[in-house]
């Protein structure tokens, strides 16, 4: 999905490539060209924007970016910093970052990068430091790797969206006077830099112990500082933007759901709900794929299926489907890196070791509670033979396994002391007919 705007659009990743290929035809990445156009429009003297970027790039903090570049125009800011420690993430939201950095150039506000020591501007976000006017990075900091991964997708598809990657970072690396070789390199090789790496291959202008001393070296340690942090509905955004995390919150609403019906308490209910929901609203920002859609469908009615049988095999089945639904939603969306990790499959594996104990808990606990429940109230008494002891007239009372019902006749009238059989319940009244004489 492509995000602009604040809107959310799904676009298919030949849109992706097209996209990318748009704007650096007209060179909407020319970071050297509008800088010098729009340099008036900046203060040197305003504040100095700290975006903290301790975040993946997804809706929520390509949302974040927006704000941060509006906020630096709207006070005149000296320039924009982003202290970067990310892991990378959505090439969508990548985009809409690097088109926010581009705004704030365009303004005449400078943007700067400093990845922290020790930190990442990995992946999705190795594009977004090769956007900004310089980057300097702390000990032990790495650039890169920026190899872009179409989950599920096809060779062509993965080549067309590789190549549109490295005309873009290239374009980015020559803006601002980086090295063009090193940079394809950690599209196409899957390269990283380290620190002393990126300054010596030239990907980054220089390193910096502190972001006390990045904002020295960039000439801004006079300036005030204001630090933005993405604020609850953009984590909330980047939160449901976990494709892992909505399958699971679909799949654990449904059977929360189920349970509460077998054991109520209301309670389950209500959290179900509320999770199918949140489920449902995070697949629809990222633009999850269809096919792990149905397949968490049918796992929902393989699940809702369970209320009738109650042996917890149908439950037990949905969710492992619905696991499988929870692989396949991230399918066909370009990320840098993969989503699809080690972490994701323990977490597929602990909804199905969840999955198999309701399933069990069901058929070992519900299910015999359920099946006693039946055996011990009224409903029982359907097909016991009774005696009558008032005339049914069609209405009287019968006793059956020593209790004395109200009761009616379903087959005419049945005089004191023959035998009836108990054919259904109406309210306290048993229905009843005159039982078959026994073979003598």
């Amino acid at each position: 999905m492509l995000r602009l705007n604040g809107k959310v659009a799904r676009v298919s990743i030949l849109g992706l490539v097209c996209a990318v290929l748009f704007l650096l035809a007209t060179g909407c990445f020319s970071g050297s060209a509008t800088v010098a156009s729009a340099q008036p429009s900046s203060s040197r003297n305003g504040p100095v924007i700290i975006a903290n970027f301790n975040v993946p790039v997804d809706p929520g903090s390509s949302t974040f970016m927006a704000r941060v570049v509006s906020t630096a125009q709207s006070q005149h800011a000296a320039a924009i910093v982003i202290e970067m420690n990310t892991p990378g993430g959505y090439l969508s939201d990548m985009l809409d970052i690097v088109n926010s950095i581009t705004d704030a150039n365009a303004s005449g506000i400078p943007t700067y990068t400093f990845i922290v020591p020790n930190g990442l501007g990995a992946s999705a976000g190795s594009y977004i430091a090769m956007a900004t006017n310089s980057i300097l990075m702390g000990p032990g900091a790495e650039i890169g790797p920026s190899t872009p991964i179409v989950v599920g997708g096809t060779a062509l598809e993965q080549n067309h969206t590789e190549d549109a990657m490295i005309e873009l970072m290239e374009s980015l690396a020559t803006d601002w006077g980086r090295n063009v070789t090193a940079v394809f390199n950690m599209v196409y090789g899957d390269q990283a830099f380290t620190t002393s790496q990126a300054i010596a291959y030239h990907v980054a202008e220089g390193s910096a112990n502190s972001l006390t001393d990045a904002l020295s070296q960039w000439g801004l340690s006079g300036n005030a500082q204001v630090t933005l942090n993405e604020n609850f509905y953009e984590q909330l955004l980047s939160a449901l933007s976990n494709s892992t995390l909505d399958g699971i919150l679909i799949l654990l609403g449904i059977v929360a759901i189920v349970i509460d019906f077998l054991h109520p308490t209301i309670i389950l209910t209500i959290l179900g709900v509320i999770a199918i929901v949140a489920g449902l609203i995070g697949a629809e920002v990222i633009g999850a794929s269809w096919l792990g859609i149905i397949l968490l469908i049918i796992a929902a009615a393989l699940i809702i299926l369970e209320l009738k049988l109650g042996h917890g095999f149908a439950l037990i089945a949905g969710v492992i489907l619905g696991a499988i639904g929870i692989y396949f939603l991230s399918f066909n969306l370009s990320y840098s890196p993969s989503p699809i990790g080690d972490f994701t499959i323990v977490e597929l594996a602990l909804v199905v070791v969840f999955g198999v104990i309701a399933g069990l808990y069901i058929r070992w606990v519900v299910g015999p509670v359920r099946r006693r429940s039946k055996l011990t109230g009224a409903e029982s008494l359907i097909g016991k033979t009774g005696v009558v002891t008032a005339d049914l007239k069609p209405k009287g009372e019968v006793r059956v396994e020593g209790v004395i019902w109200r009761a009616e006749s379903l087959s005419g009238n049945i005089g004191k002391g023959e035998l009836v059989t108990v054919k259904s319940l109406n309210g306290l009244v048993v229905m009843v007919e005159k039982a078959p004489e026994k073979a003598s």
